[in-house]
């Protein structure tokens, strides 16, 4: 035995071996801390990988976010736009209605907007056709307009009155032609203040007056004119402060507005059968469209 060391003697076939206390000691130390140093290293790698795995996780959070605050403002761009759509849709619906309404058309709610649009389409013939047989555009040269449509203060009795027509400026003799295809009703003098004055009487209810005229007998009652055709002159005789036409639109017996019709063309009928809301255009429509249909269906 050693001073102050224990020694520990192990005997085998092999023979004995001898250990002492401080050499176990030192060994378990030894293992002690290459277990904490391989612990540590292990550690390292571990915390290294896992702090790997949060950035890669933080990037996907980041880049999950950044694609939710997009697909948010896509949203939001696409409500607007489903906002914007509704609303258009809304306004071509009352447009629609509109112009249903002028016509006399019913709304059908089982209809699509392509079917009720249908519906009010015209024909370029049925426009044409239109055009022919009711009052459209200016009976003289248009040189602007002296007298408008409505009540007003007679510039002669100097009393408030209705005004059935408008008063276009002319000079005497300027020509007078028909504003659609119709008969003469009546060519002469009338003791109502209108003087020489030309009534005229066109298909689905229309007429058309043409006062204060210069006479010269161009057109006779009974006989028939066309668009256009020359049906007398302008003057100044009647009830009248100076030489001008007054031209009036009537539809059986109401005063309709005429400035409507002498700006009605092909390009603005469907704004026109909006502002003049007194004549029932749905009637009218449908019979231009029977007008045309083909024979075998109007047997159907």
């Amino acid at each position: 035995m050693i001073k102050n060391k224990f020694t520990i003697t192990i005997t085998d076939i092999n023979g004995s071996k001898h250990f002492y206390l401080n050499q176990i000691i030192k060994k378990i130390f030894i293992y002690i801390i290459a277990f904490v140093l391989l612990f540590l290293i292990f550690s390292g790698f571990y915390i290294k990988y896992l702090d790997s795995k949060v950035t890669d996780v933080s990037k996907k959070r980041e880049e999950l976010l950044a694609k939710s605050k997009e697909l948010e403002h896509s949203n939001i761009q696409m409500q607007k736009k489903i906002e914007e759509k509704a609303k258009q849709y809304a306004a071509i619906e009352d447009k629609i209605a509109s112009f249903e309404e002028a016509l006399g058309l019913e709304a059908e709610n089982n209809l699509t907007i392509t079917d009720r649009l249908e519906n009010l389409k015209l024909t370029n013939e049925q426009q044409v056709e239109i055009l022919k047989q009711i009052p459209n555009g200016w009976p003289i040269e248009n040189k602007g307009i002296t007298g408008n449509f409505g009540w007003r203060e007679h510039p002669l009795l100097k009393r408030k009155e209705f005004h059935p027509g408008i008063d276009l400026r002319a000079e005497i003799g300027t020509p007078v032609h028909a504003t659609a295809n119709g008969v003469v009703e009546f060519a002469g003098y009338s003791d109502n203040g209108y003087g020489y004055n030309v009534i005229l009487l066109h298909n689905f209810g229309f007429k058309t007056v043409f006062a204060h005229m210069t006479r010269r007998d161009v057109v006779k009652a009974g006989q028939f004119v066309t668009k256009g055709q020359l049906i007398g002159y302008s003057g100044n005789t009647g009830l009248s402060t100076g030489p001008h036409l007054h031209y009036e639109v009537r539809f059986i017996n109401k005063t309709l507005e005429p400035l409507y019709f002498l700006n009605l063309q092909r390009k603005n009928m469907n704004n026109f059968f909006n502002q003049e809301r007194r004549v029932p255009w749905q009637s009218l429509v449908k019979a231009v469209t029977a007008q045309h249909l083909p024979q075998t269906q109007k047997q159907q």
